[in-house]
């Protein structure tokens, strides 16, 4: 049965519907160019359809919300542009080269791993009834995602020479690489790289898009609203509409869930989610490996005195992983070793599980003259986990010596101003599941300002060489050299891989089947 609501209404009430759940719950080659299958059917007449409208809770941002996706830190700045614009494609462990496609139909790619042919999909039509060419391909790469401030959406302009980009065509996009790469299609398909109309400059409701949703009603720090959108090129959606609201607390997630306010909220708390293990309404739906997000802490090389390699060693010892594992996360997780992308084929799971060493994190602080240091650690609750485990470094750095202390921001402000975040000392943060290279091109290559310091022209090499091989086995072996390299002299502290513990109403399917990272889609989601 259709359950929907008055969006309008659900907009104005959102903050204090927020506010009363937190305060009353009381609960914690190329590849395949199939066209899409006979599940995918476009137009009018797919089927089935569950109808009803889904609604759905994140962390967001508050005020700072923005329906520019290219320049929204929040997750769900990315949910809420996934529902609404069409996708290059999705990263996909277990298909073809390692993606599945959106609006492109394949990518091929020349034996000098020189040149990339982005093959357009036929048919892609956005709401004003166009049809997508290559022309808005070539603008949502070039003028938008290459000019974004945030290092996921620049790693196509680190990789591709974006100002010698052409189309070959209404429905061919060609792309030159800055150097040989084989891995290509997993930084164009990664699930962030949407597509909007040639010569968009400014994002609002009514704009033209081409995702599974039709954007509706947006108020920033409370929520939005779509409708169907009756001509995806894909799977037209089951549900007549989607609300995606915007509550931080994991505890008013929960509440609005339990009380039937929500369908699903995202990325619950381990307490909350413990909570709701019993609860025969509800049902707990974590993400699985290599779906799991790593937490770690960054260490600023250009800051004193993590310049130092002895302190950063210090630092990576000083931690009890294991610890954090039992108590923040009740078992229900991974210990990392400092080093991101576990589970995906190019992680360097070879290497040696770094130990808990207090005792030679000392004598290495001693060594390097830190004994004594005083430290900020800045961190919030951008996603569960984070300041639980903040709160634990501190207090292990506290065991060897460290003057610490935590900085707590409010949810949603961590990264608002990246380049403020990225010249912290210390800071928290988390890493989305993507392959290992890809993480290190985003996020580090060439001092990168996401790289917190770190600037090592011989680890970047490793990475371009193993990212130029066509071999598997060789481009293996010279990844996880370059890790080792991190691993032994890096910056970044990556205690524990989180899975996100989703809770969803029983009777919702099929936010699996459209996931992209952490992060759900509703593209194929149902309601009982």
């Amino acid at each position: 049965m259709s359950r929907q609501i008055d969006r309008r209404a659900f907009l104005r009430r959102g903050a204090a519907g927020v506010a009363a759940l937190a305060a009353g719950s009381g609960l914690l080659a190329a590849c395949s160019t199939d066209e899409p299958g006979s599940d995918r059917k476009s137009g009018s007449g797919s089927s089935p359809r569950s109808g009803g409208t889904l609604r759905a809770a994140f962390v967001g941002g508050g005020a700072s919300e923005t329906l520019d996706f290219f320049n929204g830190p929040s997750a769900l700045d990315l949910v809420r542009a996934r529902a609404w614009h069409g996708t290059l494609g999705n990263l996909d462990p277990s298909g073809p080269d390692g993606v599945s496609y959106g609006v492109l139909k394949g990518i091929d790619i020349s034996e000098d791993l020189s040149t990339y042919t982005l093959h357009v999909r036929p048919g892609v039509r956005f709401t004003d009834g166009s049809e997508l060419t290559s022309a808005d391909i070539l603008h949502s790469l070039c003028a938008l995602a290459a000019q974004s401030k945030l290092p996921v959406y620049r790693l196509a302009a680190a990789n591709f020479d974006l100002t010698q980009a052409k189309a070959d065509g209404a429905l061919k996009v060609v792309l030159s690489t800055l150097r040989p790469i084989a891995d290509g299609r997993m930084i164009l398909c990664q699930g962030n790289f949407l597509v909007v109309k040639d010569g968009t400059k400014t994002f609002r409701k009514g704009m033209p898009s081409c995702g599974p949703f039709r954007l509706t009603e947006f108020t920033a720090g409370q929520g939005s609203a779509f409708e169907r959108y009756d001509d995806h090129y894909g799977h037209v959606p089951h549900l007549d509409g989607l609300e995606l609201r915007s509550i931080a607390d994991s505890t008013a997630r929960a509440g609005a869930l339990t009380s039937g306010e929500i369908d699903f909220a995202h990325d619950l708390s381990p307490v909350t989610a413990r909570t709701l293990a019993d609860n025969a309404k509800v049902e707990v739906v974590p993400t699985k490996s290599p779906y799991l997000v790593g937490l770690s802490f960054q260490m600023n090389m250009s800051v004193k005195p993590f310049d130092d390699p002895r302190v950063r060693e210090a630092f990576k010892l000083a931690v009890d992983r294991e610890a954090m594992v039992k108590t923040v996360f009740y078992g229900n997780a991974e210990v990392g070793n400092d080093l991101p992308s576990i589970g995906f084929p190019d992680y360097a799971e070879s290497l040696p599980q770094r130990a808990h060493e207090p005792e030679r994190a000392r004598e290495l602080l001693k060594e390097a003259g830190a004994n004594g240091m005083k430290v900020t650690l800045t961190t919030g609750p951008e996603t569960p986990g984070m300041v639980e485990m903040a709160t634990l470094f501190v207090e292990d750095l506290k065991q060897v010596g460290v003057q610490a202390s935590v900085r707590e921001l409010p949810p949603g402000q961590l990264y608002a101003d990246f380049p403020m975040y990225a010249a912290l000392p210390l800071a928290g943060s988390y890493q989305m599941p993507i392959p290992a290279l890809s993480t290190y091109q985003m996020s580090t290559a060439g001092g990168s300002t996401s790289a917190f310091g770190w600037k090592k022209s011989a680890t970047d090499g490793l990475v371009a060489k193993a990212r130029a091989e066509s071999d598997e086995a060789v481009a293996k072996k010279l990844g996880t050299q370059a890790q080792r390299t991190r691993w032994e002299d890096g910056n970044q502290v990556l205690p524990v891989f989180k899975p996100n513990l989703n809770v969803q109403a029983k009777g919702v399917q099929g936010v699996r089947d459209d996931l992209f990272e952490q992060f759900p889609g509703f593209s194929q989601a149902s309601l009982a």
